[in-house]
């Protein structure tokens, strides 16, 4: 049997318990939970055949009285001993995409990110559009192409007109981006017909993980009137091997900024689900920025209950996501057009001043959160390096 040793300002203690998706030399991909630099294997450790599958999806499905009663039984588990065969250094294995994406929804729900792309884009009129603070914005993605942190990010083709273009051109994106967002899981879905109000959000959210949706601002510039984005957005997006579980964010819950005006009744909260995290983003291992989650004007909660108002259903898998995370601070943009003010105000990455990203460049993107026994929690990291497009 072995006793996991958890360090006291590990990110990963019995207050976190996140869930991934792993393997080891010569065995299949199956559900684990991280504690401190090991992964417990469930499947072995909880002897549950649910966790033999190579996704949460599974056990996701089998709905929130039963997350709350694993999540219990992992944590008695590992603050004792635990089967040595179940134990696995988190170093000495592979993550997997976590879930099975069902859906993917992008949403743009950071006020000063709205704010400074529509004074970067529209100089002459409001920064805002007048429906953005009546509903969340937001848009439809691509779920196949979600992928796992680590996974290299091929640079995409497409049409492209530079404003001293009189006609667009195909190649290779000149202006490629991050968006460093909070994505969150569907556990449970809905039916056709039936909306998911804010109050559900807690019973049918899993958890949350880090998201980099990556984009081609040239691309997008020219394609996205006037229907949104398209192939500027569709091409990758990555997200974190973790996944928090939503009870594991408890103490970082704080109220949302002030709305005003008042949001329309499907859209209120009892109990808002703001949330009290820091990210930071590394570019080339140097940090660029640091974005505060606490900052974002509409909760998860509201984006939930906006997806679904219609009637769209909501499914197991469904991931959406914040849009990009950015505070007031210049150092707090959690895009690079926005902290290069659209590629005229070049930050230093080492001995470099750069705009957009370049062929070999990583960018990672880290987060950490107030953990309910007093320590912070950590979500991991999103990273992914650029690889040149394909001809």
């Amino acid at each position: 049997m072995t006793v996991i040793d958890i360090p006291e300002d590990s990110l990963f203690g019995l207050a976190n318990l996140p869930y991934g998706v792993f393997s080891t030399p010569g065995k299949k991909p199956r559900v684990g939970v991280r504690v401190g630099e090991s992964v417990v294997d469930l499947a072995v450790a909880l002897g549950d055949d649910v966790f033999t599958q190579p996704r949460l999806n599974e056990f996701m499905a089998q709905g929130h009285a039963r997350w709350v009663r694993v999540r219990q039984q992992i944590t008695e588990l590992v603050s004792g001993d635990v089967p040595d065969d179940a134990v696995h250094p988190v170093a000495e294995v592979t993550m997997h995409l976590p879930i099975e994406v069902a859906d993917y929804v992008d949403f743009y729900a950071s006020e000063h990110h709205a704010s400074n792309l529509g004074r970067l884009f529209r100089p002459n009129a409001q920064p805002l559009m007048p429906n953005w603070k009546h509903l969340p914005v937001g848009y439809h993605g691509r779920s196949g192409t979600v992928v796992v942190s680590g996974t290299d990010i091929v640079r995409p083709n497409g049409q492209r007109k530079a404003p001293d273009e009189d006609a667009p051109t195909f190649g290779p994106c000149r202006r490629l981006d991050i968006e460093a967002e909070l994505g969150f899981i569907v556990g449970t879905g809905s039916e056709l017909g039936a909306a998911v109000h804010t109050a559900d959000f807690a019973t049918q959210v899993f958890g949350a993980v880090l998201v980099n949706d990556w984009s081609a601002r040239d691309i997008q510039a020219w394609e996205y009137v006037p229907l949104g984005p398209f192939l500027g957005k569709s091409f990758a997006t990555s997200i974190s091997a973790w996944v928090v579980p939503l009870p594991a964010l408890e103490a970082a819950r704080v109220p949302t900024p002030v709305q005003d005006p008042k949001p329309l009744p499907y859209l209120q909260e009892g109990e808002p689900w703001g949330l009290d995290i820091d990210l930071a983003v590394s570019w080339n291992g140097h940090e660029v920025s640091r974005p505060p989650y606490r900052e974002m004007y509409w909760s998860p909660a509201q984006m939930l209950a906006h997806l679904t108002v219609n009637g769209a259903t909501s499914r197991t898998g469904d991931l959406y996501a914040s849009g990009t995370i950015s505070g007031p601070e210049k150092d707090q943009r959690g895009a690079f057009i926005e902290l290069t003010w659209g590629g005229k105000e070049p930050v230093r990455i080492g001995e470099e001043e750069r705009t957009f990203l370049q062929d070999g460049d990583e960018v990672t993107i880290t987060a950490t959160a107030p953990g309910t026994d007093g320590t912070r929690i950590g979500f991991g990291e999103v990273s992914g390096r650029i690889l040149p497009a394909t001809t």
